[in-house]
């Protein structure tokens, strides 16, 4: 049981899943952050044209 323990601290073939894991999960959380500052801004700019728009007449 001891040898198959010590077999085991010692493998690191999944050791780079997590570091797949880890990046991926920080590639998404970038792009959430991203996608929420640009939803902001058109927010803004959107209703600046609709504003802007209102007061035309046709």
């Amino acid at each position: 049981m001891l040898c198959f323990a010590n077999k085991f601290i010692r493998d690191e073939k999944g050791a780079v899943t997590v570091d797949w894991v880890v990046l991926t999960a920080a590639v998404v959380a970038l792009a959430v952050a991203i996608v929420a500052v640009l939803v902001e801004g058109s927010v803004g700019v959107s209703a600046g044209i609709e504003a802007f728009m209102t007061g035309w007449d046709f």
